[in-house]
């Protein structure tokens, strides 16, 4: 008789050790995603605290002004790209499998790779303070032309290490996405329908279709202005015929969603907490979860309000006020399920 072998990996042996090492366990990449993420929590903690320490006087007394800008660039990207999302990418490495009766993520070693890019770009951001005029210092939006401004004219400057860092933090998290996303639609159990699924799920599978649709754009915003910084292009360069606020519709057709990447998953946990402790089910279980979906299309079309001042046209203002104010709905629909 033949034997039958598992294409499972088998992690019941894997020691401590492992936790520092390339394992394909999603328990253990969780762990890892969510050490990795308070370690710069810590930096960008530090960072902050230089920060208040500066504004407690009106002098720059503490750091000069090219300083605090670095630092308020480096504190906000910090936060975001490297404790933020690994802490939600962690929790959904711990609870995604679980939850749904999976052995594994979809893709291990995708998962595997996701997580191990966090701290390559985030040395890429620490290394950025100790290059040729320090870190980037345009704000962690980065609008050019002020970002594309390259005064010491050196190669490798803080500016071209933090867009790196940031392309890199956009391929990671699209990895994780995919990964995400295939494993909640294809290694459900047997007999768990998505409308069995518990809430924690269909919104950790909104926000990451979220990153799926809306961080190419970021991204490949990003790749082009390390292009204009270091090749010489023009894509946002006004000289060279390029668009400056063609980078702020990539930036905020991300970053507006990026809002609900992050308060989704919370609702999910929110929406999992108060039954259990309340004692009573979800109340409309099914308009909550379509709720979830309902704020991914309405957040994909809001982002231009933060370009107001950038001389849209006003069905353009009208448009998407109407549908920022309308994101509210499904909102209040979570919200009053509680």
């Amino acid at each position: 008789m033949t034997p039958t072998v598992s294409l499972q990996p088998d992690h019941s042996q894997l020691s401590w050790t492992r936790y520092f090492g390339f394992s394909t366990d999603a328990k253990v990449i969780g762990i890892q995603y969510i050490v990795v993420a308070f370690f710069f929590f810590l930096i960008g903690g530090f960072l902050a605290m230089i920060i208040r320490g500066e504004l407690i006087t009106p002098e720059a007394d503490l750091v000069d002004r090219t300083v605090y800008n670095g630092l308020y660039t480096m504190h906000g990207t910090i936060m975001l790209f490297l404790f933020i999302f690994p802490v939600l990418n962690g929790l959904n490495n711990l609870l995604i499998p679980t939850m749904i009766g999976a052995p594994d993520m979809a893709f291990p070693r995708l998962n595997t790779a996701a997580f191990w890019l966090v701290p390559v770009f985030g040395i890429l951001l620490i290394a950025s303070f100790f290059v040729p005029g320090g870190p980037a210092y345009s704000g962690w939006w980065s609008y050019p032309p002020v970002s594309i401004q390259n005064p010491l004219g050196h190669l490798i400057s803080g500016q071209s290490l933090w867009l790196l860092a940031v392309a890199l933090s956009g391929v990671s998290s699209i990895m994780g996405a995919i990964n995400f996303v295939t494993t909640i639609l294809r290694m459900r159990a047997p007999g768990m329908g998505l409308f069995r699924m518990p809430v924690f799920c269909w919104t950790a599978l909104a926000a990451q279709s979220l990153q799926l649709i809306g961080l190419p754009a970021l991204t490949g915003g990003a790749v082009m202005l390390l292009f204009d910084l270091t090749v010489g292009t023009s894509f946002y360069r006004p000289e060279g015929g390029g668009d400056p606020v063609l980078y702020q519709h990539f930036f905020w057709f991300y970053s507006h969603p990026a809002v609900y990447v992050i308060i989704l998953p919370v609702f999910g946990i929110f929406s999992e907490l108060f039954p259990v402790y309340s004692r009573k089910p979800l109340f409309g279980y099914v308009y909550v979860c379509l709720a979830s979906f309902i704020i991914v299309g309405l957040g994909l079309i809001v982002w231009v309000h933060h370009m107001f001042p950038s001389g849209v046209t006003m069905w353009m203002r009208n448009f998407f006020m109407f549908t920022t104010m309308l994101i509210a709905v499904p909102t209040g629909v979570k919200v009053f399920a509680w």
